[in-house]
């Protein structure tokens, strides 16, 4: 979801806004408190490690669980990534083949996810992981679920924007939280801390610091772009093309997990040839992409990159070898 703007706003109709919204945010806190407290979770024969998150879209989790998968696969762990498949309408679990699979089917996270690892699809988590056991897995890598409990888990890596924070405090529709902050951090045993600057958690948590860092910089410095994005935070996307010295025509905002219908990409091709730009997106966008409509367009590929990975391998690696015990749920 694209953020609304009186979330950050500060004036007499954004406050209205939060304050009427708030008490549906304490039901929805009270919700999840709820389920932490009642529901009996699934106890997996794999690790499981959860990349999620506080706050509604945007953190970069994605990208750390793929660059986690990575890592884990490279250090010869059977892996396998679990989600939920949002904005997919397969239920699942299934287990997501990129080459016959689409967005609309498994969601754009989903396909990937699945570049990293294989990658199984289940709102039912329980039965994912039991999709995963079936293959033998060594290690689950659960992209989202730290607000889901039906699933334990050994590791939890809590993603934080380091420039957002947790936004104006307030839980959703209010605001972007999904649960109160001390509360998350309390299950959470490391924070990723993404992009500059430092953040006060309100909790002793080990942190590790990451960034996004673009790998094709070189194939769009001070080229003319028109950049287009469905994604959590568009402007992030935006401001990354301008860093790596693409100019910028036009920017062009949408919802996150939008479709694009051939209208609206017609009208994106007709600005691109009259302005003499290029079509720029993201990589999620690109794949709810059918392979017709992706002609003509270009994409930015994204990693994320962690400032101190032996630290990050020490905790994969006590996780994973053999013989661990594993951290309670």
């Amino acid at each position: 979801m694209r953020a609304p703007e009186f979330w950050a706003g500060h004036d007499h109709m954004a406050r209205l806004a939060i304050a009427a919204l708030t008490p549906i945010g304490w039901a929805y806190g009270a919700t999840v408190a709820y389920k932490a407290a009642h529901v009996k979770p699934y106890r997996s024969t794999a690790k499981v490690i959860c990349v999620g998150n506080l706050t509604a879209g945007g953190t970069g989790k994605t990208p750390v669980a793929v660059a986690i998968a990575r890592r884990l696969v490279n250090n010869g762990c059977k892996t396998f990534i679990l989600t939920r498949g949002y904005g997919g309408r397969m239920h699942g679990p299934t287990l997501v083949d990129p080459q016959t699979h689409t967005a609309s089917q498994v969601g754009d996270e989903s396909l990937l996810l699945a570049t990293a690892a294989p990658t199984i699809v289940s709102r039912d988590r329980a039965a994912g992981a039991k999709v995963a056991e079936a293959h033998s897995a060594d290690v689950i890598v659960m992209d989202d679920g730290h607000q889901n409990f039906s699933l334990a888990k050994d590791l939890s890596l809590l993603v934080v924007d380091a420039e957002q924070g947790f936004g104006n405090g307030r839980m959703l529709p209010a605001g972007p939280l999904r649960e109160p902050v001390s509360r998350g951090l309390q299950r959470a045993d490391t924070v990723v801390l993404m992009g500059e600057g430092e953040l006060d958690l309100m909790a002793e948590r080990p942190v590790v610091h990451a960034r996004l860092l673009p790998l094709d910089a070189e194939k769009f410095r001070g080229r003319r772009v028109i950049a287009f994005a469905g994604i959590g935070r568009p402007e992030k996307f935006f401001q990354t093309l301008k860093q790596i010295g693409a100019e910028i025509v036009s920017r062009r905002p949408f919802a996150d997990h939008h479709i694009y219908s051939s209208a609206e990409l017609a009208r994106l091709r007709d600005e691109a040839r009259k302005s003499g730009s290029v079509l720029i997106t993201t990589e999620k966008d690109y794949v709810r992409l059918t392979p017709k409509q992706r002609e003509g367009i270009h994409y930015l590929q994204i990693r994320a990159e962690f400032k101190d990975f032996n630290f990050l391998d020490r905790l994969v690696h006590n996780l994973a070898r053999a013989g661990a015990e594993p951290i309670p749920a």
